[in-house]
């Protein structure tokens, strides 16, 4: 049975960057934070864009609400259990706000039956209607998604799906919880879906995959084939354990090959590389060189044989022109002689509007960086930017100021560091340590006084080169809970104190964001 008319040539895209993609361990956004990625995903031009789990939590709720109001575009969707308290506040979140769409779940593999929910068949089917009831009282655009639905017996499968749509889900979504299924096996379970459930042309088909086997995108592009005409993924494929379908790679690929799959999107490609630079730089997770898409060797030609080949026409080892991704030439060099209005033009053609303010704020320290290594590349452009954001998003926390380190192989190493404090008082301290950026984070522990252990430190050049940008990731454990700081400086030591308190500041900002009574929810979901 067909997909309705209007839905049949375009496959929506359903960004979750914000809700799966936060679940990766060590991630954690501020409201601030979530608002500038929405925005970016805004531009690029997805369909939906799932903003969180509004009742999971006060900083979560906040960051729907504000997303569903500031950016327009995209459909906003906030996701709730099939219970009444998540549903009631994703409609609260979501209240007076047009063009939103609540996403609710129940789990539906007999495996989930027995050992998580611990109820029979029938009852979770009657949540499953009522949730869906529930939430048709705050919107009219619902989804409903049978998690693991891959180990889902198809019958009692087909059947849930039928009583959603006949409850009123506009959206079913079948999700590959566990990364469990095969391309085959998961394009016969959606063509199967649409022979078996009679109404099933009532509402769009969409899929969300888990990439546990390195399938996610492969299973959404047999979902695609299939007649499914939503797929769910994350930007760089963040998301629970090995994450979601990487969209970059579906859209690319759905665009790529219009003649195979018949079908495409209605995404601006040119963002791809913007959204995946901010995104990698907000959750400090790097990008690997060979990731496809937005990788930074992805268009970069080693061999000999390629080389000669690529010189002589482009098409013989690229499939995709790199300007449809977002790579961009560099036609503007900046040195420490470029001025405002070059810096603004090149900052302008990587995607950051600056007014004056924002504009003076980070020429200084481009200045200083063209200082220290005569030329500035985009990515140093970027990670400065990522820097002046981050300090941006804590003013009410702490910025490091001067950094002073002596050490040596015949040395006990100190550092000496002063922090600009949330009170506005200048606070310095001197400590020794095991090395330099023991002693930097030790100074820093003594002006902070709070107790946090280092779990992840991790540096890498932004650039090529002795005189390289160093970009520094750390990552803080308190409370069981792992905050990500990252921070850049062609001085890796004042790089790594960047990072530790961009970490500290992160902690201080989610745990305010946070404060107060909160639902607590299932860390995985869908």
């Amino acid at each position: 049975m067909a997909q309705k008319s209007e839905t049949e040539d375009k496959v929506i895209i359903f960004d979750t960057t914000l809700r799966d993609g936060e679940q990766s361990a060590g991630a954690g956004l501020t409201v601030e934070e979530k608002l500038r990625i929405a925005h970016q995903l805004a531009s690029l031009g997805v369909d939906v864009i799932e903003a969180g789990f509004a009742a999971s939590s006060p900083g979560d709720f906040e960051a729907v609400r504000r997303i569903a109001q500031e950016v327009k575009g995209p459909t906003i969707c906030t996701l709730a259990r099939a219970v009444p308290s998540d549903i009631d506040a994703a409609g609260k979140a979501l209240e007076g706000i047009e063009n939103t769409r609540i996403h609710t779940f129940i789990s539906s593999s007999d495996i989930h039956l027995m050992h998580q929910m611990r109820k029979d068949r029938e009852a979770i089917m009657d949540m499953a209607v009522e949730s869906v009831k529930r939430a048709k009282q705050y919107t009219d655009d619902v989804e409903f998604s049978p998690m693991d639905a891959s180990r889902t017996d198809p019958v009692y499968l087909h059947a849930m799906l039928e009583a959603v749509i006949k409850a009123g889900a506009t959206t079913v979504n079948i999700p590959d919880t566990v990364g469990y299924a095969t391309p085959e096996e998961f394009g016969a379970l959606i063509k199967g879906i649409f022979e078996n459930v009679p109404n099933i042309d009532q509402a769009v088909v969409s899929v969300h995959c888990h990439n546990d086997l390195g399938m996610a995108g492969a299973n959404s592009l047999a979902a695609v084939e299939n007649g499914a005409r939503q797929v769910e993924g994350c930007i760089n494929g963040l998301g629970e354990r090995a994450g979601n379908a990487a969209l970059e790679e579906v859209i690319m690929a759905l665009e790529t090959r219009p003649d195979h799959y018949k079908a495409g999107t209605g995404i601006h490609t040119k963002e791809l590389g913007n959204a995946s630079r901010m995104i990698s730089n907000i959750f400090g997770f790097p990008v690997q060189y060979n990731k496809a898409i937005v990788g930074r060797n992805a268009f970069r030609h080693s061999s000999g044989i390629h080389q000669d080949a690529y010189l002589k026409d482009h098409s013989t080892f690229e499939i995709m022109e790199p300007e449809t991704v977002g790579w961009r030439g560099e036609a503007l060099v900046l040195t420490k002689l470029s001025g405002r209005a070059g810096l603004r033009a090149r900052l302008a053609e990587l995607g950051y509007r600056l007014n004056d303010e924002e504009l003076t704020n980070v020429f200084t320290p481009f200045k200083d960086l063209a200082d220290n290594k005569g030329e500035v590349d985009d990515r140093d452009l970027h990670a400065l930017m990522s820097e002046q954001h981050r300090f941006a998003d804590t003013e009410r926390t702490y910025k490091v100021g001067d950094v002073h380190v002596v050490c040596g192989n015949d040395t006990e190493p100190e550092a000496g560091v002063t922090l600009l404090c949330p009170d506005g008082e200048h606070r310095s301290s001197t400590q020794h340590g095991t090395g330099p950026v023991d002693a930097v984070c030790k100074a820093i522990d003594s002006i902070i006084d709070m107790d946090v252990e280092l779990t992840e430190f991790a540096v890498n050049a932004v650039t090529e080169g002795i005189d390289a940008l160093g970009d520094v990731t750390i990552r803080v454990e308190k409370d069981g809970n792992v905050y990500s700081g990252r921070g850049a400086d062609s001085d890796i030591v004042v790089a790594s104190a960047k990072a530790y308190v961009n970490a500290i500041n992160r902690l201080l900002v989610i745990g305010e964001q946070d404060a107060g009574a909160a639902v607590t929810a299932p860390t995985e979901t869908v």
